[in-house]
């Protein structure tokens, strides 16, 4: 029974690809509608368009207040974002906004590499800190439970503290053989 239901399956797969008349999508990207920042007719005019807009504003109170002051500091920071995005490779479209290419190249890697390195640092500094929280509060079985809803500040802190170096720790366990278990630990379900 199994064979026939695999070789239906089979069938009907072969004659979905050979029925399908979904065109075959290109995987290429084209960089002719992207310009360098510093080139790009768009960038420029948005940027000309923020610094009015906040110029706009500015005209509305007395010089030297409050908001007069925080309008002439949001012109400068624009004003200074605007020049970063221009004196860098970076690539602008057709709307005047940056686009980070991801797609490998080294000249474009600091735009997704550096971040998205970070991002995994975080998310596992994260993991690192909680399990290590959690290991830590099930050592008393009569207040585990309450922990878990209740964090306890002062035991999290500590390790929020110690868990920036969650790669050195995850090494040493994982060389020390207490990261993972031996694979008769694992538990299978009976089929």
């Amino acid at each position: 029974m199994q064979r026939v239901l695999v070789f239906f399956m089979a069938l009907c797969l072969w004659v979905g690809v050979q029925v399908s008349t979904a065109p075959v999508a290109a995987a290429e990207f084209s960089f002719n509608a992207l310009v360098p920042c510093s080139q790009s007719e768009a960038f420029q005019s948005r940027l000309e368009s923020q610094v009015s807009s906040y110029e706009a504003r500015l005209a509305q109170y007395a010089p030297g207040s409050e908001p007069a002051k925080y309008l002439e500091e949001k012109i400068a920071s624009t004003k200074e974002r605007f020049a970063r995005y221009a004196s860098t490779n970076l690539l602008c479209g057709d709307d005047g906004l940056p686009h980070l290419i991801s797609d490998g190249r080294w000249d474009h890697a600091g735009e997704f590499l550096i971040p998205s390195l970070l991002f995994l640092y975080i998310a596992g500094w994260i993991g690192w800190v909680g399990r290590d929280y959690l290991r830590a509060i099930h050592q008393d079985a009569e207040t585990a439970c309450e922990k878990e809803i209740i964090l306890d500040v002062a035991l999290a802190t500590k390790f929020m503290m110690s868990g920036f170096l969650w790669p050195v720790a995850a090494f040493k366990e994982l060389t020390g053989g207490q990261l993972t278990i031996a694979e008769k630990e694992i538990t299978v379900s009976p089929r």
